[in-house]
């Protein structure tokens, strides 16, 4: 059997207001193959926007088992993961946790591959976050952006608590 090259993740997300408008971006690398991924929603948050840029590239691999490195200047995203907040936060049924809906997806979706998260600073010139910020701001403008559903059953629950 062939070793598949390893993947490269970039990503980012953005929301005018916490909540507001949102957007992700994702940056894929393959080989010399690069692919570009962005949405998004009329009122989202900036937390929601992060988690959702990692999960749609990770949606977007056509082979199980691949090896992924995740670069994120999310430090909810990275340390959930790294830490082990997700664990625990899954043990507990993630109670008075946000984001139930996109964690689980993320969990499907990661369980089917090696993955690897980095940390970088926002903002800092790196090229491929600077791009997937770009890309972000730019989804979050885009006319008749679609509604957030997971986003606003969280809302519908706990209407008191509405950021992440």
């Amino acid at each position: 059997m062939t070793e598949r090259p390893k993947i490269y993740l970039f990503t980012d997300g953005a929301a005018s207001g916490n909540p507001g408008l949102g957007g992700y971006g994702a940056i894929l690398r393959c080989g010399a193959l690069e692919k570009e991924l962005s949405g998004g929603f009329r009122l989202t948050t900036n937390n929601r926007m992060e988690l959702l840029a990692v999960i749609t590239g990770l949606e977007a691999i056509r082979w199980d088992n691949a090896e992924v490195e995740i670069w994120s200047d999310s430090s909810y995203v990275v340390n959930a993961v790294e830490k082990g907040w997700l664990e625990d936060w899954k043990r507990t049924g993630f109670k008075k946790k946000k984001n139930p809906d996109l964690w689980l997806r993320y969990d499907r979706v990661a369980s089917r591959h090696r993955v690897h998260f980095h940390w970088i600073k926002g903002h800092a010139g790196h090229p491929e976050n600077e791009r997937c910020d770009r890309l972000a701001v730019e989804a979050r403008s885009l006319p008749s952006l679609p509604e957030d559903e997971g986003y606003l059953a969280e809302i519908r629950e706990n209407p008191l608590n509405l950021q992440d």
